[in-house]
């Protein structure tokens, strides 16, 4: 669903310029349409800091908005960003409302049923946070407690897994966003929050909590997901592999990532 989108000039003496290298009206579009631009229209859920979250100004910021920007330059397309919940991330795809999503989303296989993925970018594993010095340290000492999970998200299917699989019966509290689970944790109304490993340290090294590893088998990891049948998974596969090669990727886990570790 790339979209062309009216390209406007704003300077007067810039058609001065464009006069001088002379009809602009092939140079802007394949298509041949004047003044036109091509938009990858991409969704996240601006939630999850370091991977993307919105600075004291209102921007969206992150490991993903590096990386999806970077992916639209070599594409060569105009970035637009839709910030939305992010159990809505896979209905906008199937929807054909967004051209990607990149939103520290697992590859899970489930997932796979309804979108496609590109290779994995990414991988963090899960922890479980508290307040700071509590007694759960365990998955046996989660018997019996209240742990939130974010609605939507692999934590709430590992959650769920952990349950049948571990024999492990704890109560499970899905919420809309993982601000409101730290805010659930400092209020008492739940005992611990399941988290990507990433963004759980994120928030208590912000908030001086406590936490522990999940124990159990690794989660997938990150992808940026398209609609099924995408041309788009190809070329990004090439852009993140060329990223992988050249030590672009390493580059900004270093600039978000390392620092949290």
């Amino acid at each position: 669903m790339i979209k062309k989108k009216p390209f406007i000039a704003l300077l007067a003496s810039s058609a001065l310029l464009l006069g001088a290298c002379g009809n602009d009206s092939t140079s802007e579009s394949d298509s041949g349409t004047s003044g036109e631009k091509k938009v990858l229209e991409m969704a996240t859920s601006a939630e999850f800091a370091p991977f993307e979250s919105r600075n004291p100004e209102g921007d969206i910021v992150g490991f993903d908005i590096d990386l999806a920007n970077h992916i639209a330059d070599e594409l060569g397309y105009e970035l637009e960003i839709t910030d939305m919940k992010f159990d809505g991330l896979i209905g906008a795809l199937q929807n054909d409302r967004v051209d990607m999503v990149i939103a520290g989303m697992s590859a899970t296989e489930s997932r796979k049923e309804n979108v496609d993925f590109s290779t994995e970018y990414n991988h963090s594993g899960e922890m479980f946070v508290t307040v700071k010095d509590s007694e759960l340290t365990s998955l046996e000492s989660l018997e019996g407690k209240s742990v939130g999970v974010q609605l939507g998200t692999i934590q709430e299917e590992g959650a769920k897994s952990i349950i049948a699989d571990e024999g492990i019966n704890f109560e499970l509290k899905a919420l809309d966003d993982s601000g409101a689970l730290i805010q659930e944790i400092l209020s008492g109304r739940i005992d611990a929050a399941y988290m990507d490993k990433q963004v759980a340290l994120g928030y208590i090294e912000a908030q001086d909590l406590g936490a522990f590893d999940d124990p159990t088998t690794a989660s997938p990891g990150m992808a940026v997901a398209f609609p099924k049948g995408s041309e788009l998974v190809e070329e990004v596969n090439g852009i993140l592999a060329e990223m992988e090669e050249s030590g672009e990727l390493d580059k900004l886990k270093e600039q978000w990532l390392t620092e949290e570790e």
